[in-house]
């Protein structure tokens, strides 16, 4: 297969051009011929003039490619090697939502031909690959697994927003169905991953390595925030705690904050739903997603307080919020937890003015029917800074007194600022 590939006698399809799919396929298609496939004609017409819908590529990246862009699965017909890259949320029960994973399995199940390969990338439970997709594959092509066709799976690992954590320079793992789609999946890999393969014995540990990375990050941030709760209790600054810890040569240095986006506040669910499908119920993991979830309302719920406590009615109170993406200097507002906060602070009947240099104010509006000012004011209760844009980084004390009343309330979720800069107001910080 791979030398096939290699001469350009078989074509890769990656189905699913999201903040995984595209990168991955534009870097396959320096050396190869590539098909991206995407749903969304729209994304895909975005595409095609060289423009990246997730914002995180420039246009140069587009710049001799082989790759063809196109919604229509008829052109995955003439692909050998299929890589589904589609995002696999949750539900609103919290419930792992596989309908994208699957219905891509479908696509690629009516295409799919004797001695064909499909990898997947989407973050699963352990056995999904397998148990679920499978099958699949098996009922829309007539063929049989491990036979007709072979299957991998090799968890994405992109970073939104890391301009040096890309995708050739990240540290693969790879997995096969058996040891001939493992040597011939892997040498695919290996032709643009300069970091190194990691090849996983089987599929289903590939799997559970991929969902245990951010589930551990999710801990690690939930015990921060718990601190941060408990400190605020105590009038300590939780900063200067971490700092002060930190001086010890094996304590890991973390911060709390809103555990939001499509990975670390998503990925727990996968392991979550699959341990109580073989009769385990998970304790720390439960936990962990409970206090991060929680930490909007605890953040809304505190700066009532301190509007109150300055004699402030709510109804009357003006709040911004700087930053609704997930994460700094990115555009995606998927599972942004600070749209949870927006919504906590308008629950308390404040005005809320949301702004952000990054977000798109339709997939705003669309996505958490939320309205991006043009333009902010110069009255505002408090500010209160929830991502830490490059843009809100070198705002000072004089441009918070700038558009505040009498005496500025700012919230600072991330830590940007220091306590000794913003004298002559009330700041506060997580």
């Amino acid at each position: 297969m791979f030398k096939e590939i290699q001469n350009k006698e078989k074509k890769i399809a990656v189905i699913g051009l999201g903040y995984v799919g595209l990168p991955l396929a534009l870097e396959f298609a320096k050396k190869f011929s590539v098909i991206g496939f995407d749903i969304n004609q729209e994304r895909v017409e975005m595409m095609k003039n060289g423009q990246d819908p997730s914002e995180e590529l420039e246009a140069e990246a587009f710049e001799n490619k082989d790759i063809v862009f196109s919604a229509d699965p008829e052109v995955l017909k003439d692909a050998h090697f299929f890589i589904v890259a589609v995002p696999t949320p949750v539900d609103e029960h919290k419930v792992p939502n596989l309908r994208p994973v699957l219905g891509a399995s479908h696509t690629v199940g009516k295409v799919l031909k004797k001695g064909d390969y499909v990898v997947y990338e989407s973050t699963v439970y352990p056995g999904c690959t397998e148990e679920d997709c499978v099958p699949i594959l098996e009922q829309e092509s007539g063929l049989k697994f491990n036979e007709d066709f072979k299957i991998g799976y090799s968890p994405e690992r992109i970073n939104p927003g890391d301009k040096e954590h890309t995708v050739a320079n990240i540290l693969k793992i790879v997995a096969g169905s058996d040891e001939e789609s493992l040597r011939e999946i892997s040498a695919v890999y290996d032709s643009i991953i300069t970091a190194g393969i990691y090849e996983a014995p089987t599929l289903k540990v590939a799997e559970a390595a991929k969902v245990i990375e951010n589930t551990q990050r999710d801990l690690n941030i939930s015990f921060m925030n718990e601190l941060a709760v408990i400190f605020d209790k105590m009038n300590i600054d939780t900063k200067e705690v971490l700092k002060a810890a930190g001086t010890k040569w094996n304590f890991i240095k973390l911060s709390p904050g809103l555990v939001g986006g499509h990975c670390i506040s998503v990925d727990p669910y996968y392991l979550l739903h699959k341990a109580k499908q073989i009769g385990y119920d998970p304790q720390v993991i439960l936990s962990g997603r409970r206090i991060n979830d929680s930490m909007p309302a605890f953040i809304a719920k505190r700066l009532v307080q301190t509007l109150i406590a300055k004699d402030k009615t709510l109804s009357k109170c003006k709040v911004l919020v700087q930053g609704v993406t997930f994460k700094e200097n990115v555009a995606d507002i998927r599972n942004s937890k600070v749209a949870d906060l927006i919504k906590e602070l308008m629950g308390y009947s404040v005005n809320v003015h949301v702004a952000d240099p990054h977000a798109s104010p339709n997939e705003v509006a669309h996505e958490y029917n939320l309205t991006l000012v043009d333009k902010i004011s110069d009255d505002y209760d408090a500010i209160m800074v929830a991502v830490n844009h490059k843009e809100y980084v070198d705002q000072d004390a004089a441009f918070f007194k700038s558009i505040s009343k009498e005496e500025p309330i700012v919230f600072d979720i991330k830590g940007i600022y220091e306590p000794a800069e913003m004298e002559g107001m009330t700041y506060w910080r997580l």
